[in-house]
C-alpha cells in the first residue's frame, strides 16, 4: 500500500514547539487528531492541545478542571502512582489523564502552514461535571449550511460525546452530551439518508463485546436510536483490538467510504477502510483487508504513545482526499490520498 498514501514532504506539520500553552507555567505535550474543514476560503484545523503544569523532580503533577470552570493541579509522588501508561495516572485505584486537553483553532492559505487566527476565538476549554478533564478529538460536519462538532467529553463520569454547532466560528452553541459513558469517535454523516441524520459511534465498556463501530440514526442530531453494530475487530488482524471511525464518510456511486482506525494488543494503530451502502448504511459492502496506512515513518513511531496513525479530519477534491492525521499522539501530519484507489483496493483484496 507504500504507493497509495503520500505524505506531506513538511510532516510533521505542527508540533508541540509551534503552540503555546493556555496558560504560564504549562507546556504543551501533544498536539494531535484536527477536526477539518473549509471556511472563508482557507483550510482550518481544530486541534486537541494536551498540556499540563511544568514536571517537578520526583512529583508528577497534572490539572483537573471543577465545575465552575477554575483549574485545580492535583500532585502526588512519582512512587505513589501507576505510569504504565503514558496517557494516564493510576492513584489509589482511581484513574487521571495525564494532560488535560482543549481544542484550538489553526487556519491556513496553502493547508500545509498553520497559523492560530487573530479575528477568531480559537481556544475552547472543558465546561461543567462532565468535562473536567477536558475535551478531545473533534470531528467537524458541514450539515445545511452549519457547522457541527462532535467531541470527546472526558471527566471521573465517563468518556461521552458532546456536540457543538456554529455557523460563523465565533458564536459557537453547546448542546447536551449526545451519546452517554463510555462512547467517543463520533462522526455525522453531511447529508441525511432517507429523510434522517447518520453518525456513527463507538461504545464499548466491560464484559461481552468490544471496541466495535455502530452507527446510529436522528431526527434532530440530539436523540440517537437505531443503534447498530457494523464494523467489529478481527482476531489477529492489524485491527483486532479496536476500531473507530474517522471524518465524515465520502459520498461515491459505489457507496459510503468510510476511513477508520484500527488497532491490535499492542496498541499499534493503522488506518483501513469500508464501504457502506448508499441507501441503508447499516450494510457493510466491501472492507480493507490490508492498511491502507501504518506508522512507518520515523515521527509516526516515536513520540508520547508511539505507533500510532489518527485521522478524525480530511477534505475531499474530486478524486483527492486530504487527509489531516495525528502521528504518536504528539504531533499533527497530512497525506493525500485518492477515493478511486481506495475503493480499487477494498473492492478488490482478497
Amino acid at each position: 500500500m507504500a504507493d497509495m498514501v503520500k505524505r506531506f514532504a513538511g510532516n510533521p506539520i505542527l508540533t508541540t514547539k509551534d503552540i503555546a500553552p493556555s496558560q504560564p507555567g504549562w507546556v504543551v505535550e501533544c498536539v494531535l487528531n484536527p477536526g477539518v474543514f473549509r471556511f472563508a476560503g482557507k483550510t482550518w484545523l481544530l486541534l486537541r492541545v494536551a498540556e499540563r503544569p511544568v514536571q517537578e523532580e520526583g512529583i508528577i503533577s497534572f490539572p483537573v478542571l471543577k465545575e465552575d470552570g477554575t483549574v485545580e493541579v492535583l500532585a502526588f509522588k512519582k512512587g505513589e502512582v501507576d505510569l504504565s501508561d503514558p496517557r494516564m495516572i493510576g492513584h489509589n485505584g482511581k484513574k487521571y489523564l495525564s494532560t488535560i486537553s482543549h481544542l484550538r483553532l489553526v487556519c491556513s492559505e496553502d493547508g500545509k502552514s498553520f497559523v492560530e487566527p487573530e479575528d477568531f476565538p480559537t481556544q475552547l476549554f472543558g465546561k461543567g461535571k462532565l468535562e473536567t478533564y477536558g475535551i478531545e478529538d473533534c470531528r467537524v460536519s458541514l450539515l445545511e449550511g452549519e457547522y457541527y462538532l462532535t467531541y470527546t467529553q472526558v471527566s471521573e463520569c465517563g468518556v461521552g460525546v458532546g456536540l457543538m454547532r456554529t455557523r460563523d466560528w465565533r458564536n459557537i452553541k453547546r448542546e447536551s452530551m449526545i451519546l452517554p459513558p463510555h462512547n467517543k469517535d463520533c462522526a455525522l454523516f453531511e447529508e441525511k439518508v432517507g429523510g434522517k441524520y447518520f453518525c456513527f459511534h463507538r461504545p464499548s465498556g466491560h464484559g461481552p463485546g468490544g471496541n466495535f463501530i455502530w452507527i446510529a440514526s436522528s431526527p434532530d442530531l440530539l436523540h440517537w436510536g437505531d443503534h447498530q453494530c457494523i464494523l467489529h475487530t478481527r482476531e489477529d488482524w492489524w485491527d483486532s483490538a479496536r476500531v473507530g471511525a474517522g471524518a465524515a464518510p465520502i459520498k461515491t456511486d459505489e457507496g459510503w467510504l468510510m476511513i477508520y482506525h484500527g488497532a491490535n494488543e499492542k496498541h499499534r494503530y493503522c488506518l483501513g477502510a469500508a464501504l457502506l451502502d448508499l441507501e441503508d448504511p447499516s450494510k457493510v459492502l466491501a472492507r480493507s483487508h490490508h492498511p491502507l496506512m501504518e506508522p512507518d515513518a520515523v515521527y509516526e513511531q516515536t513520540g508520547f504513545f508511539g505507533n500510532v496513525i489518527f485521522t478524525n479530519g480530511h477534505l475531499i477534491d474530486g478524486d483527492k482526499v486530504t487527509m489531516y492525521y495525528g502521528a504518536s499522539d504528539e504531533v499533527i501530519c497530512g497525506a493525500t490520498l485518492s477515493v478511486q484507489d481506495i475503493l480499487t483496493e477494498i473492492l478488490t483484496t482478497v
